[in-house]
């Protein structure tokens, strides 16, 4: 009787094991410039996505550079002369080289890109943006043979309510990431115009300062989390 006991238990612990298996893991993608590139993910971004789905089942990779335009990311980025410029795309490469490296070998279930830019972009090309911006979607989607990818996108913040010189562009760029934000099932995007007031890493008083303050970086990570476990749901056909 015994023996048909522990053989009953190591039958469902094997069976859970599969499913396990079988389930595979949520990746997030996270990338962009400095507002992402300061993003603290052990405090910020993991802890909310691995209650959610269990530490087992969450794979996080971030690359991010401060002051970066979209074309070092998007390979064919195109000024308005249609001369498109040797070296776009370097910083992609990099983060895929992360990402290809972290998922060798591992099933994975979702796929969740975050990103976290276009500050750099508003100083001449916020017409460029929405092209850049939904190319670069299509390119990583190609890249990964996936078409049931997430996008989470970070709205850029209220900086220019104080900055009119460039106010053009960037009221432009945050139009485009509110569009694609809101364009499908697949995309969502969090608003950061509350988070760039407040004491910077140097102990700084801010106010709609260009980057987000220490408190304010930490309820992005939580947006970005949230918004993230939000789309997944809603796609998961019940499944969570």
């Amino acid at each position: 009787m015994k023996r048909l006991y522990k053989i009953a238990v190591m039958g469902l612990f094997l069976a859970d094991f599969v499913r396990a298996e079988e389930a595979g893991v949520n990746l997030f993608i996270l990338s962009g410039q400095s507002n992402m590139s300061r993003l603290e993910l052990k405090d910020e971004f993991i802890p909310a996505v691995e209650k959610e789905f269990g530490k087992e089942a969450v794979l996080v990779v971030k690359d991010a550079m401060p002051a970066q335009h979209i074309k070092r990311w998007y390979k064919l980025w195109t000024p308005a002369n249609g001369v498109t410029p040797a070296g776009n795309g370097d910083l992609y490469d990099r983060l895929m080289t992360k990402v290809n490296a972290a998922t060798t070998g591992v099933k994975v279930k979702t796929i969740t890109l975050i990103w976290m830019q276009g500050e750099s972009d508003s100083q001449n090309d916020g017409a460029l943006y929405e092209p850049s911006l939904l190319g670069l979607f299509d390119q990583i989607k190609s890249d990964l043979k996936r078409t049931d990818i997430n996008f989470v996108i970070g709205r850029i913040s209220d900086f220019t309510d104080r900055n009119k010189a460039f106010a053009l562009n960037w009221e432009m760029i945050r139009k485009t990431q509110v569009k694609v934000g809101e364009s499908g099932p697949r995309f969502g995007w969090i608003d950061t115009d509350d988070l760039n007031d407040g004491v910077d890493d140097k102990g700084k008083e801010v106010e709609n300062d260009l980057h987000c303050s220490v408190e304010g970086r930490k309820i992005m990570g939580q947006r970005f989390s949230a918004k993230a476990i939000e789309l997944i749901k809603r796609n998961a056909a019940g499944k969570y």
